[in-house]
């Protein structure tokens, strides 16, 4: 079969599966199976796929339809112009948070500094300012052994296992260090809005790293009390935070003697970080 065939017969069973981005999909995995660019796939719409990719591509799109997210088939995502190797045991890195990346390595740029990673995930977020930082340590706590094996393997893709520590912990137990700058993208959604999304994230990805109690602040308030002992004088909190949370979020920032320096809007301009200092 030509690749122009398999393509069509792919994203055809996947709109059949409700999946709405069945084209772009259907390119995409094709395209990383084959190891070559989407664009070369669709500049070379004749030329034949072996019996052994179909076979390989016919098991992703099974996987695909039903509801598997292609981050999760492919083993990997892209965040900051890298791709970081990923797993259902964490989160798949968002585009929103490359917004807190991008604010704290221009505030940071050429500096040496230490940097904590609260509920690191995929450690993308640490990792991604370790690459910009070059003079730069870090560390990143999750409480998913799962999620701190993926974080090291990134880690070592990238070179930066001198640089860089991932530890087992919870929040409420580290104690250790002092930093000049903490990060979060800490789980925010309220419990009883979590049914409510998507069966992608639902059926796939780790809710409990999206799980933030009654009202989606339980998580965060840890971060900021916990920040409060283990930033350095003058040093940085960046935290993200879900929509219509910052008024609350800047609320408890300021009665735990933390001042804004800013509020970063997202694509859909709510709130996604917020930038303190203490």
């Amino acid at each position: 079969m030509i690749i122009k065939e398999t393509i069509k017969n792919a994203s055809e069973k996947l709109k059949k599966n409700s999946i709405e981005s069945h084209l772009l999909d259907a390119e995409i995995m094709l395209s990383d199976i084959m190891s070559i660019k989407k664009e070369f796939l669709l500049l070379n719409e004749e030329k034949h796929v072996s019996q052994k990719v179909i076979n390989k591509y016919n098991k992703a799109i099974e996987r695909r339809s039903a509801n598997e997210p292609v981050a999760y088939i492919l083993g990997k995502k892209e965040f900051w112009s890298i791709d970081f190797s990923v797993n259902n045991n964490v989160l798949i890195p968002r585009p929103e948070t490359e917004l807190l990346v991008d604010e704290v390595v221009r505030q940071y740029k050429d500096k040496k500094i230490n940097i904590l990673d609260i509920g690191t995930g995929s450690g993308c977020i640490l990792i991604s300012i370790l690459k910009e930082l070059n003079f730069s340590r870090g560390v990143g706590i999750d409480i998913s052994a799962k999620a701190i094996q993926l974080a090291q393997k990134n880690a070592a893709k990238f070179k930066l296992l001198n640089r860089s520590s991932f530890r087992v912990n919870k929040i409420d137990n580290f104690n250790t260090g002092k930093y000049d700058l903490i990060v979060s993208n800490p789980p925010y959604i309220p419990e009883r809005n979590l049914k409510q999304l998507s069966k992608e994230i639902t059926h796939f990805e780790p809710l409990e790293a999206l799980n933030g109690g009654n009202d989606g602040l339980d998580l965060i308030k840890k971060v900021i009390y916990k920040s409060k002992r283990l930033l350095k004088k003058n040093g940085t909190l960046a935290i993200e935070v879900g929509n219509h949370q910052y008024r609350e979020v800047s609320n408890l920032l300021r009665l735990n003697d933390f001042r804004e320096l800013k509020k970063v809007h997202d694509y859909k301009n709510n709130v996604r970080c917020i930038i303190s200092t203490n």
